[in-house]
């Protein structure tokens, strides 16, 4: 017995310095170390040929800019919301850690929970609730309809001053928009945008038409021309393509009086001589915050600055989440920028109501459901989604139907 110990003993420290290097190898392996590079994916619902996309693009962009060799991008464009599922999980098999998804699709929310080191990270969807989801099912949006508002302030600007210089009278300050669907998203923004113009120009109205779709050229082109036509002096859009700014910008070349609010980018470029200011939803503060927060290893939500509603979080101008673009100072009133500087301003300080007026909003789903303005409405206040879906029958002109999702 005595000449076995050394060799029990032996085989015991064989073990245990076996098992401490195993455990050495198994933890470099499940640690990722700080330089190591990180597989980034993006799921878009289009490609960089639409402003929507192309919008979107410039927090990867922004990825590469900042982390350099530290992340690694994968890409999968153009794939329709009802196809999403295989190429989600392709960019989880190829070993992508965070994955952005800029489309309504419900499959990243279907599959989260089978991939739990995995972050899924989607623009929100009216359509998906929250409760439930994994952990690493998060939502995240801009608070759009305070850029909206600040864009229809300067669109009344300039209407007021064609008023007051007897360029149109008090009558014909109309405004078109070309709209996708009467989805909460959609409404909210219009709204946003006429109670704009309407704290400049008490009088104007909207007249509102419906695509049917995110994305079709042809009928967004076709739906502006039609506003035109009717008589709209200014025109803005929900929609993805370029077709309102270039239908513009043609009625402009044709010697129609006519000036446009973009979307999603800057479209001085595309219509110089129409267009008196663009907004966007600024996706790189959201997308460089939870890469990093994923390379640190911390919680997105308690990484990222921004309201949050459990996983999902929202933000406006005081995060730098929305923005103004670029005014065309060869079509903007004087004073414009100062006053929407201001209004910038007071957004950040949380002191401007959008949704408070002496407006009742009607359903476009359900006559018999109203709200009364008076009381004011705090726009995403319980989820990053919009919320607002009344129609202000005071001064919106919806095209006849109800045109969904």
């Amino acid at each position: 017995m005595k000449k076995k110990m050394p060799y029990i003993i032996a085989t015991v420290i064989i073990s245990i310095a076996v098992l401490a290097a195993f455990s050495l190898i198994y933890g470099f392996w499940n640690k990722r170390p700080e330089d190591a590079t990180l597989k980034v994916g993006f799921l878009y619902s289009e490609d960089e040929s639409t402003p929507y996309t192309y919008n979107f693009v410039q927090g990867q962009y922004a990825l590469t800019e900042q982390f350099g060799d530290k992340v690694e991008i994968l890409t999968r464009s153009n794939v329709p919301a009802k196809e999403a599922e295989d190429p989600l999980r392709d960019l989880v098999w190829k070993g992508c850690k965070i994955i952005f998804i800029n489309e309504d699709t419900p499959a990243a929310a279907n599959i989260s929970a089978e991939y739990p080191d995995v972050q899924f990270c989607q623009i929100s969807m009216p359509d998906i609730s929250m409760e439930g989801r994994s952990k690493n099912y998060h939502t995240f949006n801009g608070e759009i309809y305070q850029a909206r508002y600040a864009a229809g302030v300067a669109a009344g600007m300039k209407l007021k001053h064609m008023v007051d210089n007897g360029i149109i009278l008090p009558e014909d300050a109309q405004v078109g928009y070309v709209a996708a669907n009467n989805s909460a998203e959609v409404i909210s923004g219009y709204t946003a945008f006429i109670l704009g113009i309407r704290s400049v120009m008490p009088d104007a109205v909207m007249r509102v038409r419906y695509t049917g779709s995110w994305s079709n050229y042809s009928m967004e082109k076709q739906r502006a021309r039609e506003l035109i036509n009717e008589g709209c002096v200014l025109i803005s859009q929900h929609t993805n393509t370029l077709a309102p700014a270039i239908a513009c910008e043609e009625a402009f070349r044709e010697g129609r009086r006519i000036y446009y609010v973009g979307y999603h980018q800057s479209m001085v470029d595309v219509a110089p001589g129409t267009t008196l200011a663009s907004i966007r939803t600024n996706w790189v503060p959201y997308i460089v915050g939870a890469t990093e927060a994923v390379m640190k290893n911390m919680v997105i939500e308690e990484y990222v600055p921004g309201h949050l509603h459990g996983n999902d979080i929202s933000a406006g101008f005081e995060q730098g989440w929305v923005e103004l673009l670029e005014l065309n100072k060869q079509v903007a009133v004087e004073g414009t920028e100062e006053k929407i500087n201001q209004l910038i301003d007071a957004f950040k300080k949380e002191k401007v109501n959008v949704f408070k007026g002496n407006y009742i909003g009607v359903s476009p789903d359900n006559p018999s459901d109203t709200i009364d303005l008076s009381l004011g409405y705090k726009e995403m206040s319980e989820s990053s989604s919009p919320s607002f879906r009344y129609i202000l029958q005071e001064c919106v002109i919806e095209e006849t139907g109800n045109v969904t999702k």
